[in-house]
């Protein structure tokens, strides 16, 4: 691996970058790369509306990585929740250590902003990740499961007679 790391805020004129990243994931994942429409609400949500925070790490003016997350809030420990939407290193740049720098790069945010936790989500089949985060002292948290309603979903419930109050 050649050249300097840097981790940063993304800036706008780092968006065809996080774009391509996040394509590269999209791959990785084995699912559908965001349509045009969703990458142009990315951008703004990420540069306009500041809805979501972005890091990305570079070698030179390359972008090589990033980390997506935004914070929620435990209402039990009344404080906020650092939560890592993604956390992605192109496959070529893997086993420098980017993605450790960038992770504790968040936990240190985390800290900083007195997070009570940070928390993410990973693929069952993804078991370098799940290696990755456990022998950083990570727990597997087995008692709880993801429910999720995709966009059909909601669209259904919000126009359903039982939804009326």
């Amino acid at each position: 691996m050649a050249g300097k790391l840097t981790i940063s805020r993304a800036k706008r004129s780092d968006a065809k970058g996080f774009v391509s990243l996040l394509a590269s994931l999209a791959e990785f994942e084995k699912l559908e790369p965001p349509s045009p429409s969703a990458r142009r609400r990315i951008i703004k949500d990420v540069f306009e509306h500041k809805r979501i925070n972005l890091l990305l790490a570079k070698m030179g003016d390359r972008a090589i990585a990033y980390a997506l997350y935004f914070y929620t809030y435990s209402s039990f420990l009344a404080r906020p929740t650092l939560y890592l939407e993604d956390i992605f290193v192109l496959e070529e740049h893997r086993g420098f250590g980017v993605g450790k720098t960038l992770f504790l790069r968040l936990v240190n945010e985390a800290v900083a902003r007195g997070c009570g936790r940070m928390e993410w989500s990973v693929l069952n089949w993804n078991s370098r990740a799940i290696k990755f985060y456990l022998d950083l002292g990570a727990r597997r948290l087995e008692e709880w499961s993801v429910f999720r309603l995709d966009t059909a979903a909601l669209k259904r419930l919000a126009g359903s007679k039982r939804n009326r109050a």
